[in-house]
């Protein structure tokens, strides 16, 4: 799900931001004085027009149906995924750098085929009551198209079938009035944006910024072949040694590696996400806002609200099993404003897909919090 409007006049994050700035070490010292004014007056600030005779386009909105600043502000509208159609990707190096060796006979069997018919159905009940839930709590809700994944496509560079267009929060994120659409990393996810193009555009004539970040080749040269794999034990040392699936040969990113609180975003390089990425991302929200790189004791890092999450001001749920290296981590106490929060799993997950952490993703409905306990099928 991707939060597309949030409720105008809400916290805009300086609250919680001084509490993580004051627990981040030395590398980020002092970032929270020298930055965050506040989103409002960002907002308010004159911007140069054009003269009458110089206008390609009608007057925009007052009203721009796309806000959003960070992770906790009550919801207005949404977008929520769907799982019909949805294909297991194949399996390919990027697949298998993100997936444990217990699964890889699923995707070296199923990889392009649709996945099993009472899993979709499973999904797409679940996600159908979801929106039925948001509805009655007064959210508009928006769907992507049905696409059939399974379609066979070819690039000079590699072909692929796709995957689903479950988990919008992966593709897309919200910054302030802009929609910025990822390249995205996985090569069965090059044509994902599709599914979103319809709703982006309503958008965008409804006064929204529309960016989409530079499409990468998805090339052979942007994965490592070779990457060395099997075992948790590999992934640790690689991941301490800051080694990667994906290479620096041209920028990839998935939306959901960056996690937003005001004026600053938090980013982690990952399986899916490069520095260049990041650095893309930095450059092109210069100078209103400021990304920061965060790093986890993570073993196949991939989308950073899985692990770390702020759900509030002052108040961040992380990830017990993944520490992260930036933050001091509280000695345990009862959950409170300024705390850090620590959840459990309750066992291996069930799926290939997610995992039990996907419960760290939240969305804030009034005095409601829901907890989204599956992505996809």
């Amino acid at each position: 799900m991707l939060r597309v409007r949030c409720l105008r006049g809400g916290s805009r994050g300086a609250e919680a931001v001084h509490y993580i700035g004051s627990r981040l070490g030395r590398t980020l010292t002092g970032w929270v004085q020298r930055t965050f004014q506040s989103t409002q007056a960002a907002t308010a600030s004159p911007r140069t027009s054009c003269a009458a005779d110089d206008k390609a386009t009608d007057d925009l909105p007052k009203d721009c149906p796309v806000s959003s600043y960070n992770e906790w502000d009550p919801l207005e509208e949404v977008i929520v995924g769907r799982a019909e159609n949805a294909c297991v990707p194949p399996f390919t190096v990027e697949v298998k750098a993100n997936t444990y060796e217990k699964y890889w006979p699923f995707y070296q069997k199923r990889g392009g085929n649709y996945f099993p018919k009472d899993h979709l159905k499973k999904a797409v009940a679940e996600i159908e009551e979801m929106c039925n839930i948001l509805k009655m709590e007064g959210v508009t809700v928006r769907r992507p198209d049905p696409i059939d994944w399974s379609v066979k496509y070819k690039t000079p560079d590699f072909e692929s079938t796709g995957l689903y267009g479950a988990m919008p929060r992966d593709i897309l994120i919200v910054v302030g009035n802009e929609i910025i659409e990822a390249p995205m990393a996985w090569r069965a996810r090059f044509f994902e944006y599709r599914a979103y193009r319809s709703i982006i555009k309503d958008y965008f004539h409804r006064g929204a910024k529309w960016t989409t970040a530079p499409k990468p080749t998805m090339a052979d040269e942007l994965y490592d072949q070779d990457y060395p794999i099997r075992s948790v034990e590999d992934r640790h040392k690689l991941a301490a040694q800051g080694k990667f699936v994906t290479t620096e040969f041209e920028p990839c990113f998935d939306a959901a590696d960056f996690i937003r609180a005001g004026r600053d975003i938090f980013a982690q390089r990952s399986q899916v996400t490069n520095y260049l990425g990041i650095e893309w991302m930095r450059r092109h929200l210069a100078p209103d806002y400021k990304v920061h790189i965060i790093s986890f004791k993570d073993p196949n890092p991939m989308h950073i609200d899985a692990t770390f999450n702020i759900i509030g001001p002052g108040l961040v749920l992380s990830n017990p099993d993944r520490p992260c290296h930036q933050v001091r981590t509280p000695q345990p106490a009862p959950p409170s404003r300024g705390e850090q929060s620590r959840c459990t799993a309750a066992g291996p997950s069930p799926s290939p897909v997610v995992s039990y952490f996907h419960l760290l993703r939240l969305l804030p409905v009034g005095q409601l919090i829901f907890s989204r306990k599956q992505d996809g099928p």
